[in-house]
């Protein structure tokens, strides 16, 4: 028999905070189990030593009804004392048979943070807001990238890859904004989503929520279930340190309780693999444990005892590599990924614009003969491609130098030959 989940009909949140998760008002309406909402209140209330139910209610991040569902059970079963009334509400402490308690649950598991919700739930509200179905415009993507000089073809090629909510290689020689761009992608989207603090599975606990990771879109609508928050799509960025453990469910040993993946922890949004063929995991071994993923977008997950679950694999994935694509993978991978963007040097009249923008963020006086002459001196002389890292590093050596001389800094042949002359190896 199907299981009605506690939502509004459309958890989608077109540009703006919109409806989201119905908040349950008792125990029965919680999907998760009761009994872990009840060893959770008590692991609380013996670590913070003297709590009102409004308290316990809010550090829990659900409704005061169901904390008086779980006070009625602790007095019953001789958990707790009331020591108080502030407001016509209680305030308890654990009894001694409470604190016992206590101690044994935390031993089983350190997690005190906010109620879990359930996998399903999970599961269904990723599907609810899935990167495949945002909508994203030409408007959004001039948005994104309005701080980087970009043509139109490849603002084009990134505004498609964006919308088909799959995979995207980006390639192409050092310093030519590869990250810079992928970094932007999440900007293009003009919504919000729902990231729960953590996910209940098998008994489980699975922290999610990331303050790094997951950046909070202002106040949520009233009566929203506060087992979620309202973020912005979210980003996450791995380079060089990259493992194959960190693909996986990170067990702690210590508090006995799990952390999420890093798909796990990008999903609604964007994942960007930086520095791709760089990393200590090798590109076949990565490659081999996604290519279920980016095929079905689904992945499995593994608890220590070996349970296997299964949650959506729903997010950009952004592979940026300096190297040359069909030397890290093989065909049948690079099927996989749909959108392969190839980013180069600019040309004469982009580099110039770069040049300006680097000027006026150093606050560096530009001078238009001088940016002649160093375009002159990096393709002739130097035989440099433009690359737009050059305009910003040799911009900032011109910064570097007056700074250091005490003097106004000035875009000059002077300072352009001293900059190239600091930068460039001989």
């Amino acid at each position: 028999m199907a299981t009605t989940l506690p939502w509004k009909a459309d958890a989608s949140l077109a540009s703006g905070p919109g409806p989201g998760p119905i908040p349950p008002t008792t125990l029965n309406q919680m999907q998760v189990g009761k009994g872990l909402v009840e060893d959770l209140a008590l692991k609380k209330l013996f670590l913070q030593g003297e709590l009102s139910l409004c308290d316990l209610a809010d550090q829990m991040c659900v409704g005061l009804g169901i904390i008086e569902e779980v006070f009625l059970q602790f007095r019953k079963a001789q958990l707790c004392e009331v020591k108080g009334m502030v407001g016509g509400v209680h305030r308890i402490v654990a009894t001694d048979q409470g604190k016992a308690r206590a101690q044994e649950l935390l031993s089983q598991s350190q997690y005190t943070g906010p109620t879990p919700v359930t996998l399903q739930e999970y599961v269904h509200q990723v599907r609810q807001q899935s990167v495949r179905d945002a909508e994203v415009h030409a408007s959004d993507v001039d948005r994104a990238f309005a701080h980087l000089v970009l043509g139109d073809h490849t603002l084009n090629q990134l505004g498609t890859a964006v919308v088909s909510g799959t995979s995207l290689f980006i390639y192409g020689p050092p310093g030519t904004g590869k990250t810079s761009i992928a970094e932007a992608l999440v900007q293009m989207y003009p919504d919000h989503v729902w990231i729960p603090h953590a996910v209940e599975v098998s008994g489980q606990v699975v922290s999610l929520f990331d303050s790094a990771v997951h950046q909070r879109a202002g106040n949520p609508p009233e009566e929203t279930d506060r087992r979620w928050v309202l973020c912005r799509r979210p980003k996450v960025v791995s380079g060089g340190e990259l493992t194959i453990e960190m693909l996986d469910l990170q067990f702690n040993p210590v508090t006995k309780f799990y952390s999420a993946p890093l798909q796990m922890k990008a999903n609604n949004g964007v994942l960007l693999i930086d520095d791709f063929g760089r990393q200590r995991v090798r590109p076949n071994e990565l490659l081999n444990r996604w290519i279920v993923p980016l095929d079905r977008r689904i992945d499995f997950l593994t608890l220590a005892g070996g349970h296997k679950f299964e949650i959506p694999f729903d997010l950009l994935v952004v592979f940026a590599t300096n190297l040359e694509p069909r030397e890290l993978v093989d065909e049948a991978f690079l099927r996989r990924i749909p959108n392969k963007i190839r980013v180069d040097a600019v040309n004469t009249q982009q580099f110039k614009q770069i040049l300006r923008q680097n000027c006026e963020r150093f606050h560096v006086t530009y001078e238009e003969g001088a940016v002649g002459e160093l375009i002159e001196l990096l393709t002739r002389e130097l035989r440099q491609p433009l690359h737009p890292c050059l305009a910003r590093d040799i911009v900032q050596q011109i910064s570097w130098a007056a700074r250091f001389e005490g003097k106004s800094p000035k875009f000059s042949p002077i300072a352009v030959a001293r900059a190239c002359g600091n930068y460039f190896l001989s």
